[in-house]
């Protein structure tokens, strides 16, 4: 009864010891999925698989993907600063003979396993008697592997220690290549940052160098238009043209990179929406005769006052009108809608152009878009001008979105509020006009 009451007592008390492993082992997990950053991890990694298993030391090496050696990442005890530069082969060590195989090794004298070798013992001022090594496996990719060195008391170490040690190893090379992954991504935004800070100067030095020589040419070329008559003001024509489009892809570039930068303020003044519509439609008169379109104003008596930057709305107006006569094909509509809806001005361009794919919608307010192919696209452009224009609406904590069909046209609609403040939001449905 007596034995039989102490084996008893021996099994409860195992399974106390298991319990409480494995729920050390979920708190591990836990605190391992909340931390990204390697170097802390690490830590809790050997410290956490010491204390599980009781063993003196803990170590973790990780795989260089480039060099196919062992680096010592973290080891517990003094002089474990030493290691750092210490590199490990694969062939001839134990950590490489647990990446090679992806098994755990459990040796219980290390002096006399030819795998072992004294030299990181001595680094360190350290006697390792005892190994227990597992691999670092993330599915079925070896990432390196964590080395338990010396198990204190007289039992050696056992199953439970493998089992233990086999589970905290799977669940940190997980946590370890995620932070590995957050590393590398991090680095990968910091080299885009500095190429966009590169890129950002870059166009504000073109622009500005390109500025000065090109104000020449518009200046001699519009001097001799005056000038000349035939063939000759033709071609000068032609020049002229030329120009004012490089000179307004400048100023994309230009307008462009004060948005990203932040440099770009709202000049507030009361204006009528209404006369700004007028003059923008204006300006487009001569290009849409020329390709024969109708171009409609659907606007009200009332002026329609609003306190915005008057010419960001203009330019916003100028690239929705520009897009719609550049895509609308001959003989075909354009229409500009204003009006006032509570505390928003709602204003919206419509075509009978070609329309955008569904797919293409969102897309086309990123800088650069283009929804055709560059190489065999047929309309001019850069794809700034709708970046830009969401941008002077978003400045104004407006919004602006697009209804299209392909082959039967657009439907762009701008929506900022008339004053900068208001007491109370207004709720608006979308206009199906």
């Amino acid at each position: 009864m007596d034995t039989r009451g102490e084996l008893l007592e021996q099994r409860i008390g195992g399974l106390e010891r298991r319990i409480a492993y494995l729920e050390r082992i979920v708190k591990v997990s836990q605190i391992l999925n909340s931390t990204l950053s390697l170097e802390p991890l690490l830590r809790i990694i050997i410290q956490s698989a010491t204390e599980l298993t009781h063993t003196e030391a803990c170590s973790i090496m990780l795989l260089d993907k480039r060099t196919g050696e062992l680096h010592f990442s973290h080891s517990t005890g003094e002089g474990s600063e030493g290691l750092r530069d210490v590199t490990v082969p694969l062939d001839n060590s134990v950590a490489g003979w647990i990446v090679r195989k992806g098994k755990p090794l459990l040796i219980r004298d290390a002096k006399t396993d030819p795998r072992w070798h004294s030299q990181v013992d001595k680094r360190i001022d350290f006697d390792t008697r005892s190994i227990l090594g597992v691999p670092l496996k993330v599915k079925d990719q070896i990432v390196g592997a964590m080395e338990l060195l010396n198990k204190i008391g007289d039992r050696g170490f056992t199953q439970d220690d493998i089992q233990i040690a086999s589970t905290l190893a799977a669940q940190a090379a997980i946590a370890i290549e995620n932070a590995r992954l957050l590393d590398e991504l991090q680095r990968a935004y910091d080299e885009l940052a500095e190429l966009d800070r590169l890129k950002s100067d870059f166009v504000s030095v073109a622009s500005h160098e390109l500025r000065t020589p090109l104000a020449v040419i518009l200046g001699y070329a519009s001097f001799l238009q005056e000038e000349v008559s035939g063939e000759a003001g033709e071609q000068l024509s032609v020049v002229l043209q030329s120009a004012l489009h490089l000179r307004s892809i400048i100023d994309d570039m230009v307008n462009l990179r004060h948005v990203e930068t932040g440099e770009v303020q709202l000049e507030r003044e009361i204006f009528s929406m209404t006369e700004l519509v007028r003059e923008v439609t204006g300006e487009f008169d001569q290009l849409a005769k020329a390709k024969q379109q109708v171009v409609s104003l659907d606007l009200p008596d009332d002026p329609l006052k609003i306190d915005a930057d008057r010419q960001k709305i203009y330019l916003v107006l100028a690239n929705l009108l520009s897009n719609a006569v550049k895509f609308t094909p001959t003989q075909g509509r354009v229409q500009v809608f204003a009006e006032r809806k509570g505390e928003e001005m709602w204003i919206a361009v419509m075509d009978t152009g070609v329309g955008i794919p569904e797919r293409d919608c969102e897309r086309i307010f990123t800088r650069f878009y283009q929804v055709e192919p560059s190489l065999t696209r047929r309309y001019e452009g850069m794809g700034l001008g709708l970046s830009i224009a969401k941008s002077m609406v978003d400045l104004h904590d407006g919004r602006m979105w697009v209804e299209s069909i392909v082959g039967k046209g657009s439907r762009f609609t701008v929506v900022v509020p008339v004053s900068p403040f208001r007491a109370e939001p207004v709720a608006v449905a979308a206009s199906t006009s």
